[in-house]
């Protein structure tokens, strides 16, 4: 009887093993990672980044501000680029440098960059329309959470 009962309650958990599940997807992306370092690091999600230098106290930066609103405009587009994308703000108020990173995953990341980086080019070109603002430029970068 209790053979019997430790084989239900097997079958009934066996679900928790499924290929199909969260925890497979999880694995089956580790075994599509890049290696790098000789195998000691490696990638499945690919970032680019947008970058530039504001003017100004962070506090009143009026270029900070423009490039705030800036980020605004684009943020729902930039949130469209696949279904698991992050993004990240970054900002610097002792080297004035400001950031925005858009990582997505490795199996996304072919057809965005062949696209272009969409809305890069209409962001890099607002960016430095800004009064303000130097040193605008882009970096396609490894961006993984350990």
């Amino acid at each position: 009887k209790s053979s019997t009962i430790f084989v239900s309650l097997l079958a009934s958990t066996a679900s928790a093993f499924s290929v199909t599940g969260p925890a497979f997807r999880r694995i089956s992306t580790q075994v599509n990672s890049v290696p790098l370092a000789n195998g000691a690091m490696s990638f499945n999600r690919v970032c680019r980044e947008w970058r530039c230098k504001y003017s100004g106290d962070k506090s009143t930066s009026e270029s900070l501000e423009a490039i705030s609103k800036v980020v605004d405009e684009y943020l729902p587009a930039v949130k469209g680029v696949s279904k698991e994308v992050t993004v990240n703000r970054l900002v610097c108020g002792a080297c004035l440098d400001f950031k925005l990173m858009v990582t997505v995953p490795l199996d996304d990341y072919g057809t965005w960059e062949g696209d272009g980086h969409p809305p890069e080019a209409d962001f890099i070109a607002k960016l430095k329309a800004i009064d303000g603002v130097s040193q605008v430029e882009t970096q396609t970068i490894t961006n993984m959470v350990i």
